[in-house]
Protein backbone atom coordinates (compact mmCIF):
# COMPACT_ATOMS: atom_id res chain seq x y z
CA UNK A 1 0.00 0.00 0.00
CA UNK A 2 2.12 3.42 -1.08
CA UNK A 3 0.85 6.54 -0.82
CA UNK A 4 0.65 9.50 -3.07
CA UNK A 5 -0.28 13.02 -1.78
CA UNK A 6 -2.43 15.23 -2.54
CA UNK A 7 -2.88 19.34 -1.41
CA UNK A 8 -5.98 20.02 0.26
CA UNK A 9 -8.57 22.30 -1.85
CA UNK A 10 -8.34 25.67 -0.89
CA UNK A 11 -11.14 26.71 1.68
CA UNK A 12 -14.17 28.45 0.10
CA UNK A 13 -16.89 30.91 1.47
CA UNK A 14 -19.53 29.57 2.83
CA UNK A 15 -21.93 30.62 0.35
CA UNK A 16 -19.37 29.29 -2.34
CA UNK A 17 -19.79 25.97 -0.79
CA UNK A 18 -23.15 26.05 -0.22
CA UNK A 19 -24.40 27.41 -3.40
CA UNK A 20 -22.14 24.28 -5.38
CA UNK A 21 -23.75 21.53 -3.06
CA UNK A 22 -27.32 23.42 -4.25
CA UNK A 23 -27.01 23.89 -7.43
CA UNK A 24 -25.31 20.27 -8.61
CA UNK A 25 -27.59 18.44 -11.24
CA UNK A 26 -29.08 14.72 -10.23
CA UNK A 27 -27.54 13.63 -13.01
CA UNK A 28 -23.74 15.35 -12.52
CA UNK A 29 -23.95 13.46 -8.92
CA UNK A 30 -24.65 10.07 -10.41
CA UNK A 31 -22.10 10.33 -12.86
CA UNK A 32 -19.22 11.13 -10.07
CA UNK A 33 -20.40 8.14 -8.38
CA UNK A 34 -20.56 6.20 -11.11
CA UNK A 35 -17.41 6.67 -11.88
CA UNK A 36 -15.86 6.18 -8.56
CA UNK A 37 -18.07 3.09 -7.57
CA UNK A 38 -16.30 0.88 -4.99
CA UNK A 39 -13.47 3.75 -4.23
CA UNK A 40 -12.19 2.42 -0.83
CA UNK A 41 -12.16 5.64 2.10
CA UNK A 42 -9.83 6.17 4.71
CA UNK A 43 -10.81 8.69 6.99
CA UNK A 44 -8.05 9.82 9.48
CA UNK A 45 -8.39 12.09 12.54
CA UNK A 46 -5.58 13.54 13.79
CA UNK A 47 -4.38 16.40 16.40
CA UNK A 48 -3.55 19.00 13.58
CA UNK A 49 -6.47 18.26 11.19
CA UNK A 50 -8.37 15.44 8.94
CA UNK A 51 -6.95 13.50 6.34
CA UNK A 52 -9.20 11.60 3.50
CA UNK A 53 -7.39 8.86 1.84
CA UNK A 54 -8.40 7.64 -1.02
CA UNK A 55 -8.02 3.65 -3.17
CA UNK A 56 -9.35 1.39 -5.78
CA UNK A 57 -11.08 -2.16 -4.80
CA UNK A 58 -7.26 -3.00 -4.47
CA UNK A 59 -6.22 -1.02 -1.95
CA UNK A 60 -2.45 -1.19 -3.09
CA UNK A 61 -2.15 2.61 -3.64
CA UNK A 62 -3.34 5.59 -1.64
CA UNK A 63 -4.16 9.02 -2.36
CA UNK A 64 -3.26 11.08 0.93
CA UNK A 65 -6.27 14.17 0.94
CA UNK A 66 -5.28 16.86 3.89
CA UNK A 67 -4.77 18.04 6.10
CA UNK A 68 -8.41 19.53 6.64
CA UNK A 69 -8.96 21.75 9.34
CA UNK A 70 -5.07 22.68 9.85
CA UNK A 71 -4.33 22.68 13.25
CA UNK A 72 -7.64 21.80 14.64
CA UNK A 73 -8.07 18.47 16.60
CA UNK A 74 -10.50 15.78 14.68
CA UNK A 75 -11.87 13.36 16.95
CA UNK A 76 -14.82 11.33 15.16
CA UNK A 77 -15.35 11.27 11.58
CA UNK A 78 -18.20 9.25 9.69
CA UNK A 79 -19.21 9.02 6.15
CA UNK A 80 -22.79 8.92 5.87
CA UNK A 81 -24.60 6.58 2.67
CA UNK A 82 -28.00 6.41 4.16
CA UNK A 83 -31.04 7.70 2.50
CA UNK A 84 -29.06 8.40 -1.21
CA UNK A 85 -26.52 10.47 0.34
CA UNK A 86 -22.72 10.45 0.49
CA UNK A 87 -21.87 13.11 3.35
CA UNK A 88 -19.35 13.26 5.61
CA UNK A 89 -18.95 14.40 9.31
CA UNK A 90 -16.25 15.60 10.62
CA UNK A 91 -16.02 16.47 15.20
CA UNK A 92 -13.27 19.59 14.79
CA UNK A 93 -12.33 20.99 18.09
CA UNK A 94 -11.02 25.06 17.01
CA UNK A 95 -9.18 27.21 19.25
CA UNK A 96 -11.40 29.89 18.35
CA UNK A 97 -14.83 28.19 17.48
CA UNK A 98 -14.83 25.20 20.06
CA UNK A 99 -16.00 21.54 19.39
CA UNK A 100 -18.48 22.13 15.81
CA UNK A 101 -19.32 19.50 13.27
CA UNK A 102 -18.89 20.08 10.03
CA UNK A 103 -19.96 18.28 6.70
CA UNK A 104 -19.22 17.71 3.46
CA UNK A 105 -21.01 16.25 -0.05
CA UNK A 106 -18.13 16.17 -1.92
CA UNK A 107 -15.67 13.84 -0.33
CA UNK A 108 -14.03 16.38 1.48
CA UNK A 109 -13.55 18.96 -1.38
CA UNK A 110 -15.60 21.70 0.32
CA UNK A 111 -16.55 21.69 4.03
CA UNK A 112 -19.71 23.07 6.03
CA UNK A 113 -18.45 26.64 7.46
CA UNK A 114 -17.80 26.03 11.88
CA UNK A 115 -20.39 28.81 13.01
CA UNK A 116 -22.45 28.73 15.72
CA UNK A 117 -22.48 25.34 17.82
CA UNK A 118 -25.36 22.85 16.56
CA UNK A 119 -23.91 20.47 19.69
CA UNK A 120 -24.47 22.26 22.61
CA UNK A 121 -25.53 21.71 26.24
CA UNK A 122 -29.05 23.28 27.20
CA UNK A 123 -28.21 26.73 29.50
CA UNK A 124 -29.36 25.36 32.47
CA UNK A 125 -27.60 22.18 32.85
CA UNK A 126 -24.32 24.19 33.84
CA UNK A 127 -21.95 22.58 31.77
CA UNK A 128 -20.12 23.21 28.44
CA UNK A 129 -19.45 21.09 25.78
CA UNK A 130 -15.53 20.03 25.50
CA UNK A 131 -14.99 17.40 22.74
CA UNK A 132 -17.40 15.35 20.57
CA UNK A 133 -16.26 12.06 20.73
CA UNK A 134 -18.22 10.12 18.61
CA UNK A 135 -20.37 10.02 15.76
CA UNK A 136 -22.88 7.07 14.96
CA UNK A 137 -25.43 6.75 12.23
CA UNK A 138 -29.24 5.64 13.20
CA UNK A 139 -30.51 2.61 12.07
CA UNK A 140 -31.17 2.02 8.22
CA UNK A 141 -34.76 2.32 8.73
CA UNK A 142 -33.72 5.19 10.33
CA UNK A 143 -32.10 7.55 7.42
CA UNK A 144 -32.06 10.98 8.99
CA UNK A 145 -30.83 9.96 12.51
CA UNK A 146 -27.71 10.36 14.17
CA UNK A 147 -26.45 10.15 17.93
CA UNK A 148 -22.96 11.86 19.19
CA UNK A 149 -21.43 11.16 22.54
CA UNK A 150 -19.48 13.96 23.51
CA UNK A 151 -18.00 15.30 26.89
CA UNK A 152 -18.40 15.73 29.63
CA UNK A 153 -20.78 12.42 29.30
CA UNK A 154 -23.59 12.85 27.48
CA UNK A 155 -25.72 11.64 24.76
CA UNK A 156 -27.17 13.81 21.27
CA UNK A 157 -29.96 12.33 18.87
CA UNK A 158 -30.31 14.67 15.70
CA UNK A 159 -33.52 13.50 13.77
CA UNK A 160 -33.21 16.07 10.62
CA UNK A 161 -29.20 14.35 9.18
CA UNK A 162 -27.60 16.85 11.87
CA UNK A 163 -29.11 20.15 11.00
CA UNK A 164 -30.30 20.08 14.96
CA UNK A 165 -29.32 18.59 17.69
CA UNK A 166 -30.73 17.85 21.51
CA UNK A 167 -29.59 16.18 24.25
CA UNK A 168 -30.85 12.88 25.49
CA UNK A 169 -32.78 14.10 28.51
CA UNK A 170 -32.19 10.31 30.33
CA UNK A 171 -29.15 10.20 30.54
CA UNK A 172 -28.29 13.77 30.61
CA UNK A 173 -30.56 14.15 34.02
CA UNK A 174 -29.82 10.38 35.40
CA UNK A 175 -29.00 9.67 39.52
CA UNK A 176 -25.55 8.82 38.55
CA UNK A 177 -24.90 11.45 36.25
CA UNK A 178 -22.77 13.40 39.63
CA UNK A 179 -20.87 10.57 40.29
CA UNK A 180 -19.66 9.87 37.25
CA UNK A 181 -15.65 11.22 37.08
CA UNK A 182 -12.98 11.92 34.06
CA UNK A 183 -10.73 9.40 32.97
CA UNK A 184 -6.86 10.23 31.73
CA UNK A 185 -9.13 11.35 28.26
CA UNK A 186 -11.86 13.04 30.20
CA UNK A 187 -15.07 12.62 31.29
CA UNK A 188 -15.98 11.13 27.36
CA UNK A 189 -18.90 9.21 25.85
CA UNK A 190 -17.17 7.16 23.10
CA UNK A 191 -19.49 4.66 22.51
CA UNK A 192 -23.01 3.93 21.00
CA UNK A 193 -24.46 0.48 19.72
CA UNK A 194 -27.78 0.33 18.43
CA UNK A 195 -29.65 -2.59 18.66
CA UNK A 196 -30.85 -3.67 15.08
CA UNK A 197 -33.63 -5.72 15.98
CA UNK A 198 -35.04 -3.61 18.41
CA UNK A 199 -35.64 -0.41 18.01
CA UNK A 200 -35.97 0.49 21.33
CA UNK A 201 -32.97 -1.20 22.67
CA UNK A 202 -29.38 1.03 22.86
CA UNK A 203 -26.34 0.97 25.13
CA UNK A 204 -23.40 3.55 25.88
CA UNK A 205 -19.82 3.72 27.22
CA UNK A 206 -18.23 5.95 28.79
CA UNK A 207 -15.21 7.14 30.76
CA UNK A 208 -15.45 6.84 33.85
CA UNK A 209 -18.70 5.49 34.27
CA UNK A 210 -19.15 2.36 32.80
CA UNK A 211 -21.87 0.93 30.29
CA UNK A 212 -25.57 1.86 30.20
CA UNK A 213 -28.51 0.63 28.33
CA UNK A 214 -31.83 1.78 27.59
CA UNK A 215 -34.69 -0.49 27.09
CA UNK A 216 -37.50 2.21 26.59
CA UNK A 217 -35.87 4.25 23.05
CA UNK A 218 -33.25 5.98 25.94
CA UNK A 219 -35.78 7.45 28.49
CA UNK A 220 -34.58 5.59 31.17
CA UNK A 221 -31.01 4.37 31.17
CA UNK A 222 -29.84 1.31 33.89
CA UNK A 223 -26.03 0.54 34.36
CA UNK A 224 -25.15 -2.77 33.19
CA UNK A 225 -21.46 -3.72 34.12
CA UNK A 226 -21.81 -6.51 36.44
CA UNK A 227 -18.61 -8.49 36.07
CA UNK A 228 -16.54 -5.92 35.13
CA UNK A 229 -13.54 -4.54 37.45
CA UNK A 230 -12.45 -1.48 38.09
CA UNK A 231 -8.53 -2.03 38.72
CA UNK A 232 -7.87 1.18 39.86
CA UNK A 233 -10.45 1.21 42.90
CA UNK A 234 -9.74 -0.78 46.37
CA UNK A 235 -9.84 -4.38 45.94
CA UNK A 236 -12.87 -4.57 48.17
CA UNK A 237 -14.80 -2.29 45.93
CA UNK A 238 -13.31 -3.61 42.34
CA UNK A 239 -16.80 -4.71 40.85
CA UNK A 240 -19.08 -1.66 41.44
CA UNK A 241 -22.78 -1.07 39.81
CA UNK A 242 -20.60 1.62 37.86
CA UNK A 243 -17.39 3.92 38.25
CA UNK A 244 -15.51 1.15 35.41
CA UNK A 245 -13.45 3.00 32.89
CA UNK A 246 -14.70 1.05 29.73
CA UNK A 247 -12.22 1.80 26.92
CA UNK A 248 -14.94 0.29 23.69
CA UNK A 249 -17.46 -2.00 23.20
CA UNK A 250 -18.17 -3.65 19.30
CA UNK A 251 -20.77 -5.91 18.69
CA UNK A 252 -21.63 -7.55 14.95
CA UNK A 253 -25.44 -6.77 13.77
CA UNK A 254 -25.97 -10.66 12.86
CA UNK A 255 -25.72 -11.17 16.45
CA UNK A 256 -26.60 -8.31 18.56
CA UNK A 257 -27.03 -9.62 22.06
CA UNK A 258 -23.32 -10.16 21.87
CA UNK A 259 -20.85 -7.81 23.18
CA UNK A 260 -17.09 -7.08 23.12
CA UNK A 261 -15.35 -5.16 25.47
CA UNK A 262 -12.05 -3.27 25.92
CA UNK A 263 -11.54 -2.05 29.54
CA UNK A 264 -8.85 -0.19 31.72
CA UNK A 265 -7.59 -3.25 32.53
CA UNK A 266 -9.84 -5.83 31.36
CA UNK A 267 -11.28 -8.02 27.80
CA UNK A 268 -14.71 -9.43 28.62
CA UNK A 269 -17.51 -10.63 26.54
CA UNK A 270 -21.28 -10.69 27.12
CA UNK A 271 -23.99 -12.87 25.72
CA UNK A 272 -27.01 -11.08 27.00
CA UNK A 273 -26.39 -7.42 25.91
CA UNK A 274 -24.44 -6.68 28.83
CA UNK A 275 -26.47 -8.41 32.15
CA UNK A 276 -23.40 -9.80 32.64
CA UNK A 277 -19.80 -10.15 31.34
CA UNK A 278 -17.31 -12.63 31.05
CA UNK A 279 -13.26 -12.13 31.03
CA UNK A 280 -11.72 -13.40 27.93
CA UNK A 281 -8.04 -12.21 28.05
CA UNK A 282 -6.64 -15.78 27.41
CA UNK A 283 -3.26 -15.38 25.65
CA UNK A 284 -2.81 -11.80 25.29
CA UNK A 285 0.62 -10.13 27.06
CA UNK A 286 -1.65 -7.53 28.40
CA UNK A 287 -5.72 -6.98 28.96
CA UNK A 288 -4.72 -3.38 28.91
CA UNK A 289 -5.72 -1.71 25.95
CA UNK A 290 -8.08 0.81 23.81
CA UNK A 291 -8.76 -0.06 20.88
CA UNK A 292 -11.30 -2.94 19.55
CA UNK A 293 -12.92 -3.60 15.93
CA UNK A 294 -15.22 -6.03 15.36
CA UNK A 295 -15.03 -8.15 11.81
CA UNK A 296 -17.35 -6.83 8.82
CA UNK A 297 -18.64 -10.21 8.02
CA UNK A 298 -17.63 -12.21 10.87
CA UNK A 299 -19.22 -12.10 14.14
CA UNK A 300 -16.91 -14.58 16.10
CA UNK A 301 -13.66 -12.30 14.84
CA UNK A 302 -12.33 -9.69 17.05
CA UNK A 303 -9.40 -7.23 16.76
CA UNK A 304 -7.45 -5.77 19.62
CA UNK A 305 -4.50 -3.73 20.16
CA UNK A 306 -2.73 -4.55 23.54
CA UNK A 307 -1.20 -1.92 25.60
CA UNK A 308 1.23 -2.95 28.58
CA UNK A 309 0.19 -0.61 31.16
CA UNK A 310 -1.89 2.58 32.40
CA UNK A 311 1.24 3.57 33.69
CA UNK A 312 3.34 3.31 30.41
CA UNK A 313 0.88 3.10 27.41
CA UNK A 314 3.11 1.71 25.00
CA UNK A 315 3.30 -1.60 22.80
CA UNK A 316 4.03 -4.59 25.16
CA UNK A 317 8.02 -5.41 24.55
CA UNK A 318 8.17 -2.81 22.02
CA UNK A 319 6.61 -4.75 19.43
CA UNK A 320 3.55 -3.47 17.65
CA UNK A 321 1.01 -6.45 17.16
CA UNK A 322 -2.49 -6.90 16.72
CA UNK A 323 -4.47 -9.40 18.30
CA UNK A 324 -7.58 -11.13 16.63
CA UNK A 325 -9.60 -14.12 17.98
CA UNK A 326 -11.85 -16.25 15.54
CA UNK A 327 -13.59 -18.30 17.86
CA UNK A 328 -15.53 -15.17 20.42
CA UNK A 329 -12.18 -14.97 22.62
CA UNK A 330 -11.50 -18.43 23.60
CA UNK A 331 -8.10 -17.73 21.89
CA UNK A 332 -6.20 -15.16 20.37
CA UNK A 333 -3.43 -15.06 17.74
CA UNK A 334 -0.78 -12.06 17.51
CA UNK A 335 -0.95 -11.04 13.69
CA UNK A 336 2.42 -9.22 12.81
CA UNK A 337 3.61 -9.51 9.19
CA UNK A 338 5.07 -6.59 7.96
CA UNK A 339 4.62 -4.70 11.67
CA UNK A 340 7.75 -3.43 13.29
CA UNK A 341 8.75 -6.09 15.95
CA UNK A 342 11.34 -3.81 17.17
CA UNK A 343 11.66 -0.72 19.10
CA UNK A 344 7.98 -0.03 18.63
CA UNK A 345 6.87 2.09 21.09
CA UNK A 346 3.39 2.90 19.67
CA UNK A 347 0.27 3.56 21.40
CA UNK A 348 -3.31 3.06 19.37
CA UNK A 349 -6.38 5.03 20.65
CA UNK A 350 -10.02 3.53 20.94
CA UNK A 351 -11.11 5.30 17.61
CA UNK A 352 -8.09 4.23 15.95
CA UNK A 353 -8.65 0.78 14.14
CA UNK A 354 -11.11 0.03 11.91
CA UNK A 355 -12.17 -2.27 9.32
CA UNK A 356 -13.57 -2.12 6.11
CA UNK A 357 -16.43 -4.08 3.93
CA UNK A 358 -15.03 -5.53 1.27
CA UNK A 359 -15.41 -9.18 1.08
CA UNK A 360 -11.58 -9.80 2.12
CA UNK A 361 -11.71 -7.41 4.72
CA UNK A 362 -9.38 -4.63 5.17
CA UNK A 363 -8.24 -3.65 8.79
CA UNK A 364 -6.79 -0.32 9.35
CA UNK A 365 -5.08 1.12 12.32
CA UNK A 366 -3.27 4.32 13.62
CA UNK A 367 -0.56 5.37 16.25
CA UNK A 368 0.03 8.32 18.18
CA UNK A 369 2.91 8.81 16.74
CA UNK A 370 1.67 8.88 13.34
CA UNK A 371 2.22 6.04 11.47
CA UNK A 372 -1.09 4.66 9.59
CA UNK A 373 -1.24 0.43 8.68
CA UNK A 374 -3.51 -1.45 6.66
CA UNK A 375 -3.92 -5.05 5.98
CA UNK A 376 -5.91 -6.22 2.66
CA UNK A 377 -6.11 -9.74 3.79
CA UNK A 378 -7.97 -9.28 7.55
CA UNK A 379 -4.60 -9.00 9.01
CA UNK A 380 -2.67 -11.60 7.94
CA UNK A 381 -0.24 -9.30 6.42
CA UNK A 382 0.36 -5.60 7.38
CA UNK A 383 1.75 -2.32 4.70
CA UNK A 384 2.52 0.95 6.07
CA UNK A 385 0.37 3.84 4.29
CA UNK A 386 1.75 6.59 6.05
CA UNK A 387 4.49 7.17 8.76
CA UNK A 388 4.86 11.03 9.57
CA UNK A 389 0.92 12.17 10.31
CA UNK A 390 0.14 14.31 13.10
CA UNK A 391 -0.97 12.16 15.95
CA UNK A 392 -3.71 9.97 15.26
CA UNK A 393 -7.25 9.37 17.02
CA UNK A 394 -9.44 8.06 14.93
CA UNK A 395 -9.90 6.01 11.64
CA UNK A 396 -13.09 5.27 9.90
CA UNK A 397 -13.70 3.65 6.93
CA UNK A 398 -16.25 4.04 3.77
CA UNK A 399 -16.58 3.68 0.46
CA UNK A 400 -17.58 5.95 -2.41
CA UNK A 401 -20.90 5.24 -4.58
CA UNK A 402 -22.03 3.28 -1.32
CA UNK A 403 -25.52 5.16 -0.91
Amino acid sequence: MKQTRRKASKKRPASVAKKRRGSTSKRAKAGARSSRNGEALLLVGTMKGAFVLRSDKSRKKWKVEGPHFRGEAVYALLHDTRGGRERTFAATNSMHWGPTLRTSDDYGATWSEPGPQTVRFPEASGRALAQIWQITPGRNTEPDVLYCGVEPAALFESRDGGESWRPNEGLLNHEHQPKWQPGGGGLCLHTIVLDPENSRRMLVAMSTGGVYRSEDGGKSWRARNSGIRAQFLPEEHRYPEFGQCVHKVVHHPSRPGRLFLQNHWGLYRSDDWGDNWKDIANGVPSDFGFAMQMHPHDPDTVYIVPIEADVFRATPEAKLRVYRTKNAGASWESLTKGLPQKDAYENVLRDALAADSFDSAGIYFGTRSGKLFGSRDEGATWTEIADALPPIVCVKTGMVGAA
